[in-house]
Order: C-alpha cells, then structure tokens, then sequence
C-alpha cells in the first residue's frame, strides 16, 4: 500500500511538472512582445502572463528539478560501482658503500567493481530523504505560485482603482470648470461678486492638481503589476473592469479547515519534518554494519608484457568507534525535529490568523461597500440641490464646493470599498490555498 501511495504521489509531481512546462515555454512568435500594444486583459491573463514570465516562478520550478537530481544521486547507491586504474612508477635506490642500483619500472591497469550489499537502509533511508525534499520543493513552488497570482490580483485590482479614480477626479475637473462658466457669467451681468469667479478658479485649480495626482497614482500602479506578471517596460494594455463584488463564503471554521488542508507551505514543511525523521533514522544506521562486494581484474608488471590477474571477495564493515561522530549526529538530527516540529505550529498559528484577518477584513468590506452606496446617493442629490440653489441665486460657492468635494470623495470611497472587497477577497483565497 505504502509503494501505491508513493507511486501517486510521483505521478503528481510530474503532472504538476508537465503542466508548468507548459506555462514556462514561450508561447509567442520571436521578437514579438507578450503584451500587444493596446490589448485588453482579463485577469485570468494577467495571471498567465506572469506564470509564463516571472522569475520566481522559473527559479522555483528549477528547485524541484534539483530535488530530482537529488532522487538520482541517492539512488547511485543501489548500482555497481566500477573504475579503471593505470599506474606508472619508476624508482631506484642506492646505499652507503654500495653503487646504485638500476632504476626498474613498474606498470599497472586494472577495472574495480564495487557494490553495496546491504547497509542496514542507508540507501533507502537517502532516497526516501530525497524524494521527500522533492516533494517539499514542489509545495514550495505550488506557494511561489499563490504568492505571484495574489500580487497579480492585488495590482490588477489597484490598477482598476487608479482607473476609476482618474475617472473621477476628470469629473470633478470637468464640474469644476462648469461651475467657473457659470459664475463668470452672472459676475458678467452683475448677479454674483468677483469672489465667486475667485473662489471658482481656485476650486478648479485644486481639481487639477488631485487630477494630476491620480494619473501619476495609475502609472505607477501600472507598472506594479507589469512587475507583477514579470513584465516590466511592458507596452500600454486596457484591463477589462473587474470591481464587482460577488458571494463568497465567510465562515471562519470552513476556512479554516480548507488552509489546513490545502496550504502549501504547511505541507512543504510536514514534509520537510518526514524527512528529518527519516534523517534521524539515516544516522542511527551509522551504528550498523555495511556488506560491501569487490571484484578487480587487471595487467601488472616491470616489463612487458605484463602479468594478469583477478580479484574477488566480500567485506563485513563494523563500526567500533569514530570519535561519538554518530552520537553527535543523531543528537543533530533530534534537535532539527524539534525546531521543525516548532516550525509548524508556527506555520499553523500563523495560518490561522491570516484566515481570521481575511475574513473579518472581508466582512468589513462588505459593510463599506453597502455603506457608500448610500453615501454616493445622498451625494449626488446634494451636489445637484447645491447646483441648483446657486443657479437660481440663492445659493452660494461655498455649498456648491462643498457638494462637490463631498460627491467626489464619496465616489472614491465607494471604488475604495468595492477595491478592497477584491483585494482581500483575493489574500483570503490565498489564506484557505486557492488559487
């Protein structure tokens, strides 16, 4: 059973290889970008893009490559192991009193075959280590993937606010420049002083410069998420708008259960802990003896042509003592299952807090999504009674900038609100391990 179970896990890995393979090899024709000046993206290929481009990503696939070659080293063991030797040596000697005598040469070849019989499990214990390592980068690199798509979403989504509030804040410009049309044209007839031109200019001013602010805001956004897909000087794209707030399910037990199951680094380290069992085991071995076999043939002699002759035997190796190396090891090995198995009740308090922050952050989001409806409603109304008022001449600047200020902040508290519900709704898929 245990083999079947090992045999699927395997399985899985290469899926999970094959499949990367596939986001990992270019997909567009040479010299051309992956971004085509003015496309639009959905996040689903923002998100490609940066499985396909980013560097963490590629760095952490070729971790997993490394815990394969490791699997390859370990199972060396079970193999043969054969070289060939030559040798040449020319000596002489001589002594007190007596001439010297001629210099003789000596030639050698031989081929050595070595094989481990048996080791008490060392081998199987190194390959079990391997194999596990293996698996742990491969849910190290399943968790560089949900860190890379959540910075994907959190910028496409950042970028989708920079948007609507640039939006916004050429609105206000827009009003603003109304609102100065019209108080140049009643101070023209003589209805309103010059103050309200004045005050008009000034409120316009300011406009333009929160104008100015908000389009510096959505380049840099941009640019996070091009470093978000791995892209950065991408070329100028369109993002197809997204803030729409959705059901989600916000029960805490639920989510919590989903993390522990399906979080990637806290399987990455249950599985580096089954590994440091398995080393703890290794090195108690290191008491045990080893059957080893040898066999050599080979051609010797000081001239040719040269002698032949074989070899074979095999050999009980005991370990009688080696300076406590093996006690130290073991003790080694102890000490490291407990900072492990300290590790991940880390991990998991960790996990747990995350997933309550993101509910509750999400439930809080919802709250102010509701709220600013109503907020954006009352505004409008005012900012058009304020309008009014002062078209028909009762009104005054003040009231109408105020309105006005106040719609456009209830504006981009509402883009705020349904912006974070994403974002956090996001950061709680990435706490629960759903991609």
């Amino acid at each position: 059973m245990k083999h079947n179970h090992k045999n699927i896990r395997t399985q899985k890995v290469f899926a999970s290889l094959a499949t990367l393979m596939l986001f990992l090899i270019p997909s567009f024709a040479a010299g051309q970008g992956p971004i085509i000046p003015g496309n639009v993206l959905s996040l689903q290929e923002c998100i490609d893009l940066a499985l396909k481009n980013h560097p963490d990503i590629k760095g952490a696939f070729h971790t997993v490559r490394i815990g394969e070659s490791r699997i390859g080293q370990a199972q060396s063991d079970y193999y043969p192991q054969i070289e060939s030797q030559s040798g040449y040596s020319r000596s002489g000697s001589s002594y007190s009193g007596r001439p010297d005598t001629s210099p003789s040469n000596q030639y050698s070849s031989s081929i050595n075959l070595r094989q481990n019989i048996y080791d008490f499990g060392r081998r199987s214990a190194k390959n079990q280590i391997a194999e596990l390592n293996r698996d742990s980068f491969q849910e190290d690199l399943e968790e560089t993937l949900s860190i890379v798509i959540l910075r994907v979403k959190q910028s496409y989504y950042s970028v989708l606010q920079a948007i609507e509030n640039t939006s916004v804040a050429k609105k206000s410009v827009d009003q603003f420049h109304t609102h100065l049309e019209l108080a140049n044209a009643f101070f023209e007839v003589g209805l309103k002083p010059k103050f309200d031109v004045t005050k008009a200019e000034v409120d316009l001013s300011n406009a333009k410069l929160d104008l100015i602010r908000a389009e510096n805001t959505l380049r840099i956004t941009k640019a996070t998420l091009n470093n978000a897909m791995g892209i950065p000087g991408a070329p100028d794209y369109h993002l197809e708008n997204d803030l729409f707030p959705e059901e989600i399910d916000l029960s805490l037990e639920s989510s919590l259960n989903m993390a522990y199951e399906n979080r990637h680094d806290l399987k990455s380290i249950l599985l580096r802990q089954d590994a440091a069992q398995k080393n703890l085991d290794l090195n108690r071995s290191g008491h045990y003896p080893t059957v080893t076999g040898n066999a050599s043939y080979g051609y010797g002699g000081s001239e040719f042509p040269l002698g032949d002759g074989w070899s074979f035997g095999g050999y009980l190796n005991i370990p009688i003592f080696n300076g406590f190396l093996t006690q130290s090891q073991i003790l080694e090995a102890k000490e490291n299952i407990a900072v492990i198995t300290a590790h991940v009740e880390s991990i998991k308090q960790s996990i747990r807090l995350e997933v309550e922050q993101a509910v509750s952050n999400l439930r809080e989001a919802i709250n102010r999504i509701e709220t600013t409806d109503i907020i954006v409603r009352q505004a409008e109304e005012n900012s058009e009674l304020a309008e009014g008022r002062y078209r028909s001449g009762v009104g005054t600047p003040i009231e109408v900038t105020d309105a006005l200020l106040a719609l456009n902040q209830a504006q981009i508290s509402r883009i705020a609100a349904l912006t974070d519900f994403k974002i956090r709704q996001a950061t709680l898929e990435k706490a629960i391990g759903v991609k």
